[in-house]
């Protein structure tokens, strides 16, 4: 096997744990490392029969659940590329992102494959349901063949069952293609960010070696999208490779259903997204300090640290008390928060990393960790800082290494932008990397909002909709506590045309805003709208100048 090889990593995984179990659907079926394996050469059978050759794309799109792991993995193992697709996308991005990649197989959620229009995907040939793996479209004779007679078939291949010698994945080459994944759902500048094995083998690497208190056997909370590399790298990719037991959560869960989770499944590491800890922190704890003998205690030094110890212990209680570190990433945490989780003590620290590096750029462990950093640089990768003083004068963040992409599927343009001459990747993100190799960000040049669930939100794409509207004369879309607005100047002249008077305004733009949320995937609806009467302040070269409206 090579030591650098992802597939010898899960495939060493897989006859280590063998009896154990791998996954869990919420409320539904477990699966031991025996029965993921057996799933997966199920699988390699009918990719045969449909003709699937090796380098041929095949698109995953739904709710995280063990069918979209076994789909993931088997494509990988068999040699195929793994188009994994957010499945809060609208469903013309969705078919959008099947035919730009190519796929030739899709795996799809049967409530969503009932909203999809199979012309707009022609070179897909067969859809299977992630439901039970049935098939939903099928064009090859011999897989219709084959599916009408798989039940014979299996029955007799498993006879004597399914053993660890019974586990062939190849070996997969560093420089190879094995994940395309789409950062957006828009149609305008489709990016598939193209993610070699080498970029999985070091970011599973990564973790295996830095994530030490994790242990075979341990349960894992799947609740970030696996179509996002932060999830798919750390909830998944990492468990499996250690021998842990995942538990997925199915769609976006309510803060019930999470909690009750966390009591059940009591883990040790928990991935977030700022927004679930500044919800626990704000509505769960400030509340609490500012009521009877917490108030007084919280001022008095010497005693301030019982309360402060309550709290520390209430809080991993509400991860289900076996919590060893929780880490926060996707965007910087609300200094307040951070301040707070500081003082008491709680293990929390921030990472940094972005699709295009699959996703880690740096991290560090909660008791290494630097305030207001997001961590240090992570093993086989470099940053350093565009500017003349990098650890004190802000410039944007170049980073270089094993984890980067191999750029932008069939992109050459944007994959030529984001790439200086030398080779380091622009990641649009402002900061400064001080003495020890800690990354402070200071700010971004790109615009991107983060959704509830870690999801990627281009305003632009927001706002083109917007802007589409004959009574819109332009648009931001921003975010306010955690929920998009829309900052809108109406077009005063069509109005008046139009004969629309100013009363009648809000119900105009009411159902514009209605009207335009039906094409926006459900993190990225409008929440409300603002008006306004002048236009929004430019730069010279006439963009808007965001920042000045996007509250700090």
């Amino acid at each position: 096997m090579n030591k650098n090889s992802f597939l010898g990593l899960i495939e060493q995984s897989m006859r280590n744990h063998w009896d154990l179990p791998a996954m869990t659907d919420f409320q539904g079926t477990t699966f031991y490392y025996k029965d993921f394996a057996r799933e997966i050469d199920k699988l390699h059978d009918f990719f045969k029969a449909a003709g699937i050759q090796r380098g041929d794309k095949i698109s995953m799109c739904g709710k995280n659940s063990a069918n979209w792991a076994i789909a993931f993995f088997a494509t990988l193992a068999y040699g195929a590329v793994a188009v994994s697709i957010l499945h809060e996308f609208d469903k013309d991005s969705i078919q959008y992102i099947v035919d730009h990649s190519d796929s030739k197989m899709l795996f799809i959620d049967e409530s969503m494959w009932k909203e999809i229009d199979e012309s707009k995907m022609p070179k897909a040939e067969t859809i299977f349901s992630l439901d039970d793996f049935s098939l939903l479209k099928v064009t090859s004779k011999e897989l219709k063949i084959f599916v009408t007679n798989s039940f014979g078939y299996f029955y007799k291949k498993y006879e004597k069952g399914f053993f660890v010698n019974d586990i062939a994945f190849r070996t997969d080459k560093s420089e190879e293609l094995a994940v395309i994944n789409y950062t957006s759902g828009t149609t305008s500048s489709p990016k598939g960010v193209m993610i070699p094995y080498r970029s999985l083998w070091s970011n599973t690497k990564f973790a295996n070696d830095n994530l030490n208190f994790i242990n075979s056997g341990d349960n894992i909370v799947c609740m970030l999208p696996m179509a996002h590399t932060y999830g798919l790298a750390f909830e998944i990719l990492n468990s499996l490779s250690m021998g842990c037991h995942i538990h997925f959560l199915g769609k976006t869960p309510s803060p019930k259903i999470l909690l009750d989770a966390f009591s059940k499944i009591k883990p040790k590491l928990v991935l977030a997204v700022p927004l679930i800890i500044e919800k626990i922190v704000t509505k769960n704890v400030f509340p609490k300090l500012q009521q009877g003998a917490a108030k007084t205690l919280i001022k008095l030094p010497l005693l301030n640290f019982i309360v402060y110890n309550k709290v520390r212990k209430s809080l991993i209680e509400v991860f289900g008390g076996n919590l060893v570190e929780v880490v926060i990433g996707g965007a910087a945490l609300n200094a307040d928060v951070e301040k707070f989780l500081r003082k008491v003590k709680f293990p929390y620290t921030v990472g940094y990393g972005m699709t295009e590096c699959g996703p880690l750029i740096s991290y560090a462990y909660w008791t290494d960790f630097k305030e207001r950093s997001c961590g240090k640089v992570v093993d086989r990768m470099r940053v350093k800082i565009d500017s003349d003083d990098p650890q004190n004068i802000v410039g944007e963040i170049l980073t270089k290494g094993s984890n980067l992409m191999l750029g932008y599927y069939k992109n050459e343009e944007a994959t030529k932008a984001t790439f200086t001459e030398d080779g380091w990747l622009k990641t649009g993100d402002l900061g400064v990397l001080d003495k020890d190799n800690f990354v402070f960000i200071r700010g971004r040049n790109k615009n991107m909002i983060l959704g509830p669930s870690g999801q990627n939100i281009y305003p632009e794409d927001i706002e083109d909709k917007l802007n589409n509207s004959p009574y819109i004369l332009e648009s931001l879309a921003i975010e306010e506590n955690g929920k998009i607005i829309a900052l809108i100047v109406p077009d005063a002249e069509v109005l008046k045309a139009e004969n629309i008077s100013l009363k009648q305004y809000d119900s105009i733009f009411e159902n514009e805003i209605k009207e335009i949320n039906t094409k926006l995937a459900n993190y990225s609806k409008i929440a409300s709208f603002r008006l306004r009467t002048e236009e929004f302040e430019k730069t010279p070269k006439r963009s808007i100048k965001r920042f000045k409206y996007q509250k700090q």
